[in-house]
């Protein structure tokens, strides 16, 4: 075919209506997102753990697209319940998020006496993405691998339960300690603290022999060299962690367990609103510094509707029921 300049000309005027027409749509896009005040994020746990820096980076790259004031604020306490009530509670505009992990799924399975509902009062928004927890123990610790830790409880006739810090009570990290215990046979005494961020601190500083976290909460105290991770709960090797091995490779096969985090909005939220939010949501993640940046966390990726999250979090519901009704775990 002959390259004419008739069709240059059109090529030129072709690429530019595209980049155009992509510009269009972002504007469009993010100019359904406009308030008349500061957009709060609610974060259920302290500031430090994976939670937090997700919404933090969320916040920042929201503030940066929609021109507008973010504001991240931690409600910790009760595995999320404090912050999440906060929301419930909360003008259903749009302009009030909450940042959630899978811990929102399991807590009806552990706390009875929940003053409002989880299944009812919220409206999903965006998953942002699953990340695997790991085990770590203080750097001075003899313990290099999980097999260790086995191996010594293994080969003594008697031995006390090794305390182990977790987020909180009723998290996923709390939920892989204790199936952890069952799937090596090991006795593993729980350790509740007020979030990831705390309960790594805990270990590096020697208070507990070892902690589940999320990778993300680890990851800058390993790479500082303060804790040492000896296992991650995820199916495969993490990326970010090659060398580490997965529980499942020492001793106890088919062991996985992933947390997902992602936000919602009071139930009476527009579903326009919603929408919009999701929108914006996902350029935002699509973006390759942030992807790049989520990947170094150890966060993967998910691609869901709002209505698909929603249902996500409604089959989590049952399925954390009936896990902990099988671990007997209770709080109140």
């Amino acid at each position: 075919m002959k390259w004419t300049r008739r069709a240059a000309g059109w090529a030129v005027i072709g690429v530019a209506a595209a980049l155009a027409l992509g510009v269009w749509l972002t504007r469009t896009v993010t100019a359904g997102v406009r308030f008349d005040h500061p957009i709060t994020i609610i974060v259920t746990f302290p500031a430090g753990g994976g939670t937090d820096l997700l919404a933090r980076r969320l916040g920042a790259a929201m503030q940066e697209r929609l021109g507008q004031t973010v504001v991240v604020e931690n409600r910790p306490g009760a595995s999320g319940n404090i912050g999440a009530r906060h929301v419930a509670q909360a003008a259903p505009d749009g302009a009030t998020l909450l940042m959630v992990n899978s811990s929102f799924a399991i807590n009806p399975g552990v706390y009875r006496h929940l003053d409002f509902d989880p299944k009812r009062d919220f409206k999903a928004v965006f998953n942002a993405g699953t990340i695997a927890s790991v085990l770590v123990v203080p750097q001075a610790s003899g313990y290099t691998q999980l097999r260790d830790v086995v191996a010594e409880l293994h080969g003594a006739t008697q031995h006390a339960p090794i305390p182990f810090a977790s987020c909180g009570n009723g998290t996923p990290q709390h939920l892989a300690g204790e199936m952890l215990s069952r799937a090596v046979h090991v006795p593993l005494q729980h350790v509740p603290y007020k979030g990831c961020g705390p309960a790594i601190t805990a270990v590096a500083g020697g208070e507990v022999p070892l902690g589940v976290v999320t990778a993300s909460s680890a990851a800058q105290l390993i790479e500082a060299g303060r804790v040492r991770a000896i296992a991650v709960t995820s199916a495969r090797r993490l990326a970010q962690m090659p060398d580490v091995p997965t529980v499942a490779e020492q001793g106890a096969p088919g062991f996985e367990t992933q947390q997902w985090h992602g936000l919602l909005a009071p139930a009476a939220t527009p579903d326009a609103v919603v929408q919009q939010w999701h929108a914006v949501l996902t350029q935002i993640v699509d973006e390759p510094a942030m992807q790049q940046a989520l990947s170094a966390q150890g966060y993967a990726p998910v691609r869901q509707t709002p209505a698909e999250f929603a249902g996500q979090i409604q089959d989590d519901m049952e399925r954390f029921a009936r896990l902990t009704q099988q671990l007997g775990l209770q709080v109140d």
